[in-house]
């Protein structure tokens, strides 16, 4: 990975190949958004974004050629690139990885509470959504309960899938600059992850305030909830660069991902939140 890491970041057109081809590999926002990190993190955001547009003008005029359209590769490049181009810069800007993700869970949540207001009916925004995924899988010999697809639970997972990826991709496109040669700017450690106390009790408040009947602030709490997994997750790393934890434990835990979605993903929050109040990297540290 970090030889492809310094070839991607060594001259202007690898760069712009790289953006190209993993912008068209399945789940684009984890893959190319880890890309356009990177690049921004090694060679800064003007650079990176004059390789992000001439890579996007190459794929519109490859789809336009194939008989594809305009919009679809702009709506593609936007939502992949733009939200990680952001939190790059961002990071850069706050010059800790820490900081730039509690923001960015402010701002996920914030953006859902908008969207909330913009869209009054959001059960015909997304009931298009919904035909095209019982099309699909019904395609594939499945079956799919809708009726357990409301429009809240739409909303709030749209909010924590595209979290997860521009996160992920961001730790991703980290981990490929602080392995290059030249990298001299240290922004922390994602086994060091902490969303804090604040944060926590933040979700704690909203939570009681979603209990005695402001109902709409318990999906805040939960979309807040979940993200804390990435504590966990960090926790897990940590316990493993500690020497408590061993490499198979680590790589386990990625393994069980798809098919423990659920319940292994409320486990790392659960662990998550309690670390933000508990501090058990602290704790070991002392014992």
């Amino acid at each position: 990975m970090q030889a492809i890491a310094k070839w991607l970041v060594a001259r202007p057109h690898n760069a712009v190949l790289g953006l190209a081809v993993t912008l068209l590999f399945p789940a684009p926002q984890l893959i190319s958004g880890a890309v356009m990190v990177l690049l921004v993190l090694a060679n800064g955001a003007r650079l990176a974004m004059i390789e992000a547009f001439i890579a996007a003008a190459v794929l519109a005029v490859a789809s336009l050629i194939l008989g594809g359209t305009l919009t679809s590769v702009v709506v593609l490049v936007a939502g992949t690139w733009v939200p990680v181009v952001l939190l790059a810069v961002l990071l850069v800007t706050m010059r800790s990885l820490t900081l730039a993700v509690q923001v960015s869970v402010i701002v996920a949540v914030t953006v859902m509470l908008l969207f909330q207001v913009a869209v009054p009916d959001q059960a015909a925004f997304w009931q298009p959504y919904l035909d095209l995924m019982e099309t699909v899988i019904r395609q594939n010999g499945l079956q799919l309960d809708t009726e357990l697809l409301t429009a809240e639970v739409m909303t709030v997972s749209a909010v924590l899938v595209f979290w997860m990826l521009y996160a992920s991709a961001l730790f991703i496109g980290y981990w490929l600059y602080r392995g290059l040669p030249r990298a001299s700017v240290d922004f922390g450690r994602f086994r060091d992850l902490n969303f804090g106390r604040v944060i926590a009790l933040t979700m704690a408040v909203v939570s009681v305030l979603a209990l005695v009947g402001v109902a709409w602030l318990s999906n805040v709490a939960f979309v807040v909830f979940v993200m804390f997994m990435m504590q966990g997750l960090a926790l897990v790393h940590w316990l493993h660069g500690e020497g408590i934890l061993p490499i198979f434990a680590v790589v386990s835990v990625y393994l069980l991902m798809p098919f423990l979605q659920v319940l292994l993903v409320l486990v790392l929050a659960l662990i998550g939140y309690t670390d933000a109040w508990i501090g058990f990297r602290r704790r070991l540290k002392k014992a």
